[in-house]
């Protein structure tokens, strides 16, 4: 069975290339462009990985991410952020309960390494 991964992210054409990257590399990719559309899909599905971008349009994706980990439906769920700010990153990291993170712009075979220290591969 194919890991399901969640992209949170409001920049479709990052959304776009990550979202071919990944299906590409066996992943079942789910997207939501605002934190309110996230919501919606964790509604329907419980993907194995959610990758979270800080600026959403409607919520912060660390806000997002702390109401996700209080949640004990969700809060199994590795969160891996997407950021350019590398301000202060490791404690925003454990502020807000997310499980990693990785710096915009990224490469590609980093991103697929860092996932997969989370879903054990596809």
């Amino acid at each position: 069975m194919l890991k399901k991964i969640l992209i949170v992210d409001d920049e479709p054409d990052l959304l776009a290339v990550t979202v071919a990257r990944l299906e590409t590399s066996g992943y079942e990719v789910l997207q939501a462009a605002s934190s309110e559309e996230a919501l919606e899909v964790l509604k329907k599905n419980k993907p194995d990985l959610i990758l979270l971008d800080l600026l959403l349009p409607d919520m912060q994706g660390g806000t997002l991410c702390k109401q996700l980990k209080a949640d004990p439906e969700f809060k199994q769920i590795p969160i891996i952020i997407f950021t350019a700010s590398i301000i202060r990153i490791p404690e925003k990291i454990i502020e807000m309960g997310a499980d990693a993170y990785i710096l915009k712009p990224f490469e590609p075979a980093d991103l697929l390494f860092k996932i997969k220290e989370f879903t054990g591969g596809s």
